[in-house]
């Protein structure tokens, strides 16, 4: 199956560039109810993606206290403790699904490494899930679903 079908364009989705300034990055993190944000350079390229977290870490390692103070320092200077790995765009609904399992998206990126969209945990979900009872509607239940919490 093709992910295209799932991608969210860059055109929709907020990014910051690696030459922001780490406040302007966690800011539109916070403006947005972000908990990580993908990281572009100026050539579209996919550079990381940066989480809460990677901020967190930065401040205390660099005795940063006061959020103004990241504007001193540049996105590109924040290392990201946790990989998240980008698919080719080529790529099979497997790999989204295996990443998902880590990463609430999945960055989509082309041959050349430009960064052309993402595609959110929410909708590979969605699409296990209808594609779940479109099995059951067609095939019938082979067993009978135990009530969640039952013992």
């Amino acid at each position: 199956m093709n992910i295209l079908k799932f991608l969210k364009p860059k055109a929709c989705v907020d990014f910051v560039y690696d030459d922001n300034t780490a406040r302007q990055a966690l800011e539109k993190m916070k403006n947005h109810s972000f908990t990580a944000v993908p990281v572009i350079d100026r050539e579209g390229r996919y550079v990381k993606t940066l989480a809460e977290g990677d901020f967190l870490w930065f401040m205390l390692n660099n005795g940063i206290q006061d959020m103004r103070e990241l504007g001193k320092y540049r996105i590109s200077e924040i290392t990201r403790r946790v990989r998240m790995k980008p698919v080719y765009v080529y790529s099979t609904i497997e790999d989204l699904i295996l990443l998902s399992m880590d990463q609430n998206f999945v960055p989509v990126i082309d041959d050349r490494e430009v960064f052309i969209g993402i595609v959110t945990r929410r909708d590979i979900l969605k699409y296990c899930h209808d594609t779940l009872n479109e099995y059951e509607a067609k095939y019938g239940h082979k067993e009978e679903k135990e009530e969640i919490g039952a013992v």
